[in-house]
């Protein structure tokens, strides 16, 4: 998919897009490309701009993990956005693909996490455990897939280091693929079924609401996502 099929939504202000798995939102020991550079170089060509393009990060995701991902195409919408992350404002919607059924239909999680920086993993601890940051999210089942994983919708409330994964896999569902956090084998792609499904939040300028989604990804594994969701509106 090239990055212009992969563009949500785009205004002076914004742009959003749907991450594929494997792509990096910041730098890292790899040396590949993150999507700032591939979008400020896209922007570029494509506008025909002569300086320099401006592209910031509002938020992240795992490499592993596809979906919805916002970017700043000013420093003032950036500033902006940076508040209403740190104020909480922004929700984000999540779609995880487990093999195992969560206790309960529906469920909200406090957890406190640990990182560890060697690992690159987050752990769930007890509360007052030094370093750790208390983790909040809601989730419910919407229904089992065709292929007989259990879709699970995910609102969450806090942004920490591996949140999903590791409070998902706290309750015994582990997401499809995600070896680092108990599931039984990789996915072919080496990502995790774990998916942004949707973002809403105040719109830096216009000051309007703004929801945008992302399709789920082209695999088979997802193909009746979809009409799980529309059976439990």
């Amino acid at each position: 998919m090239s990055l212009e099929e992969q563009i949500l939504y785009e205004d002076n202000h914004l742009l959003a897009l749907n991450k594929q798995c494997g792509q990096i939102v910041q730098g890292d020991k790899t040396g590949d490309t993150p999507l700032p550079e591939l979008i400020k170089a896209y922007i570029k060509e494509r506008d025909g701009k002569p300086g320099n393009v401006f592209c910031g990060v509002i938020h992240r995701l795992d490499r592993p993990v596809s979906g919805v991902v916002l970017f700043a195409k000013t420093s003032k919408a950036l500033s902006r956005m940076n508040d209403s992350v740190k104020d909480r404002e922004m929700q984000k919607t999540y779609w995880a693909l487990c093999k195992e059924a969560p206790p309960l239909e529906q469920g909200h999680l406090e957890n406190w996490l640990l990182r560890n920086e060697k690992q690159n993993k987050s752990f769930v601890v007890k509360a007052g455990t030094e370093g750790a940051k208390l983790a909040i999210l809601d989730y419910r089942l919407i229904g089992v897939t065709a292929g007989g994983y259990h879709l699970i919708e995910i609102d969450l409330h806090t942004g920490r280091h591996h949140q999903i994964r590791a409070q998902m896999a706290n309750i015994g569902c582990h997401i499809k693929g995600d070896l680092k956090y108990g599931a039984d084998r990789s996915n072919h792609d080496g990502g995790i079924s774990l998916h942004a499904r949707s973002i809403t939040f105040i719109h830096p300028v216009k000051k309007t609401p703004l929801t945008i989604t992302a399709p789920t990804p082209q695999e088979a594994i997802w193909e009746d996502t979809k009409t799980l969701s529309n059976s439990k509106l």
